[in-house]
């Protein structure tokens, strides 16, 4: 509850409206568990953004899916660790120097779990004591595996850490809190290993979770708007994600390897800070030096957090304040500010679309590429979709983003669909949208014609557009997969033997969720040992999919079909279960597909396909219709492409499609190619491998950034 607690007297002090609406979380399981609890295991379920995550890492990726390739079952949970670097020549000798003051029980279990779990053995262990009790300095003065420095009262984490560095010669340094847990025995190693993969690596280190398994900790970013320093992935489950070497701001000094060097070069830490943000200071002073920070997403131990504050009395909202201030003065916002160009970005993005959802990580990629964004809602009065933005967002950077004065900036997207291009005020105007259908509607191609030029995901909607009637410049600017979150190396949460296909989509019938359940329940109808699961969303008042699914007169017989669903249960005698679950966050979409054997969706038509190219970076082997925006990523060596029998008129609520066409799939075809994959199951995961080191290579928000700030580069030289 403590750390629950600062979390939102951080938010609040960062955001001050945000006292309407601060939202709890169940720390036993995420919805996400719950469902797959209730839908595999059929129990009952009683009983969080990112500055620098998702950096380019492709050479760490090919390395970590040759590893994957090897190992003797990929579809494990227990997969091997994997090196992304080359393990160094030498075993530099290490000094761990654990800061203690008082709480006995957790130096305690920190020093045994080091003794215990650290393989690497060229190492020693200083504790420096900052005046605990009788109680504490008996234990450490018993101990013949480590070297005690007593210090009379407590002088500080910095000037307490630097006593201990002092004290050693030609050593790296590991900073250690005495709150941690060593739960990995190859940790040091790993972490030695990540310091000298080349010579700029400076600073290494690691993942953080709690005693909820909850993860604290995957590097660190702070924004001169509020001086508040982040926690990557802070608040989510623990679902391995974050799991290679990825370059950071900085990282927390709960644990940290630092090269000597970079002490030699950088100096102590700045005993200017009593404690906190002296961690953030050392990685900037670091990088003025010329050496990075990397958090190895590798290791993963156990911190408690706070455990000195809080066992000792201290107020942590006075210490961390006046930490603050002091950080204030040694960097103006000037020397934080690293933007090279700016953008307005006008869209949305509070909402659970694929629009929203998009934009989010097209403005975090450009925000971590040094581009200066500045969001404005699109929509609301007067437009297709009248609903007010939340002006809050559950993404600290978002917030941040939005907070930014918009107006007055030479070059500006509307990304949304294209009635709203008219929205667009930039000197420079950019329209950025997709349609999944054979063309677009008429006041489309008159608002895109009024742009100076048009940017859509895939070369299918360059081919619409211009049978459509658009005249101006049309640039392909792919969508893309949060490489961190969407891996094969997430967690599974598994928990059957039965082959599982699975499918997301909306309800509605562009998904063509008929022939998806049709063809499943005939070509599996005496097959007890596989399953369907879909993950649907339907938020149209007026659909009763329970309904819709008892009139699809299934196969009687046919093997389980689950549904987890945002509505409430409903239980059917005929082999259906629909399940209710609150919205999966999409941190934990990861875990959801790694928990199948196979995507499947013979939809008629794709904008892009965002959870197409999702289960493809989670290795799963896709089943897709090979016609519309997804052809932009799948061919016959990564997916098992679905034939189209031929265009039929699209037939849907959805007044844009109006006139158009869209794919018919292959309903035969698509029996043979869910029979084919269960059948031949070495050689789908083999492809679904080939898929996710390519999607993770080439189809990631980074790489769609990048080629956004090619794309702006050469306007700027025009404007």
């Amino acid at each position: 509850m403590r750390v629950l607690f600062i979390l939102i007297i951080r938010l609040l002090a960062a955001f001050p409206f945000l006292h309407r609406k601060v939202r709890g979380f169940v720390a036993r399981y995420t919805s996400l568990e719950i469902s797959l609890l209730m839908l595999i295991g059929n129990q009952n379920p009683n009983g969080s953004g990112n500055k620098n995550s998702g950096s380019d890492q492709n050479g760490n990726w090919q390395r970590a899916f040759r590893a994957f390739q090897e190992s003797p079952d990929p579809t494990s949970n227990d997969l091997p660790v994997v090196s992304s670097v080359k393990t160094p020549s030498f075993s530099k000798k290490v000094s761990i120097i654990v800061l203690t003051w008082n709480g006995l029980a957790y130096t305690r279990q920190c020093l045994d779990s080091l003794s215990r779990n650290t393989t690497f053995d060229n190492f020693e262990i200083i504790v420096v004591d900052n005046g605990s009790n009788r109680e504490t300095i008996d234990y450490l003065e018993s101990l013949d595996t480590i070297t005690l420095i007593k210090n009379e009262k407590n002088i500080g984490f910095t000037r307490g850490n630097n006593i201990g560095i002092r004290f050693t010669k030609d050593t790296d340094i590991v900073l250690l809190n005495n709150d941690m847990n060593i739960i990995q025995k190859d940790w040091l190693g790993l972490l030695q290993q990540s310091a000298y993969q080349d010579d700029h690596t400076g600073i290494v280190g690691c993942r953080l979770v709690n005693e909820q398994n909850m993860l604290l900790h995957a590097g660190t970013f702070l924004y001169p708007e509020t001086y508040w320093g982040q926690q990557i992935g802070s608040g989510q489950t623990e679902m391995n994600q974050y799991n290679v070497i990825r370059e950071v701001e900085g990282v927390v000094f709960a644990c940290v390897y630092i090269k000597r060097e970079v002490i030699e070069k950088v100096g102590l830490l700045d005993e200017d800070f009593f404690a906190y943000f002296e961690d953030t200071d050392y990685c900037l002073k670091a990088k003025a030096k010329g050496y990075k920070t990397v958090c190895d997403g590798r290791v993963t131990l156990m911190h408690y957090q706070h455990v000195s504050t809080r066992e000792n009395k201290l107020s942590f909202p006075r210490s961390f304040s006046k930490a603050q201030k002091t950080f204030r003065t040694k960097w103006p916002p000037r020397l934080l500010q690293q933007y090279q160009r700016k953008i307005a970005w006008h869209s949305i993005v509070n909402f659970p679309s694929g629009y929203a959802v998009s934009s989010k990580n097209i403005m975090l990629a450009l925000d971590r590429k040094h581009v200066d964004v500045r969001y404005k809602y699109v929509y609301g009065k007067n437009t297709p979709f009248p609903v007010k933005e939340d002006k809050i967002s559950e993404n600290y950077i978002i917030n941040i983003l939005t907070g930014r004065p918009f107006d007055d900036l030479p070059i500006q997207v509307v990304y949304g669909q294209g009635d709203v291009f008219h929205k667009n005020t930039g000197r420079y105007k950019i329209g950025f949208t997709m349609l999944e259908v054979s063309g677009i509607p008429g006041t489309w191609v008159e608002n895109a014609n009024r742009m100076d030029e048009v940017w859509v995901p895939s070369h299918f909607n360059i081919e619409t557009f211009r049978d459509s009637g658009v005249k101006v410049p049309i640039y392909t600017i792919p969508l893309g997969t949060d490489p961190d979150l969407f891996n094969p190396f997430i967690k599974s949460f598994r928990q059957t033997d039965k082959f599982t296909f699975l499918s997301v989509f909306e309800w509605g019938e562009r998904k063509n969720p008929e022939k998806l359940l049709s063809s499943f329940s005939k070509e599996f109808q005496y097959d007890k040992d596989v399953q369907l699961v879909c993950k649907i969303i339907n938020n149209d008042a007026s659909i009763d999919i329970p309904d819709q699914i008892r009139r699809m007169e299934l196969a009687l017989g046919h093997p389980e079909i689950v549904f987890i669903h945002n509505k409430p249960i409903v239980q059917d005698g005929n082999g259906i279960r629909l399940i209710h679950c609150h919205e999966i966050p999409d941190y934990e979409m990861g875990a959801l597909y790694r928990s199948a054997d196979c995507f499947v969706l013979p939809t008629h038509g794709e904008g892009w396909g965002m959870p197409i190219l999702e289960a493809m970076a989670c290795a799963l082997p896709v089943i897709v219709t090979n016609w519309s925006a997804q052809t932009e990523f799948m061919n016959d060596k990564n997916a098992f492409l679905l034939r189209t029998k031929a265009l039929i008129d699209a037939k849907a609520k959805c007044p844009y499609y109006d006139g158009f066409q869209w794919a018919n799939p292959d309903e035969e075809h698509l029996q043979y190619l869910m029979r084919y994959v269960y059948e031949h199951r070495e050689e789908a995961k083999a492809k679904g491998r080939y898929a996710s080191e390519d999607v993770l290579k080439n189809w990631t928000w980074n790489n769609s950034a990048d080629i956004i700030i090619k794309r702006l580069e050469t306007i700027n030289e025009g404007l």
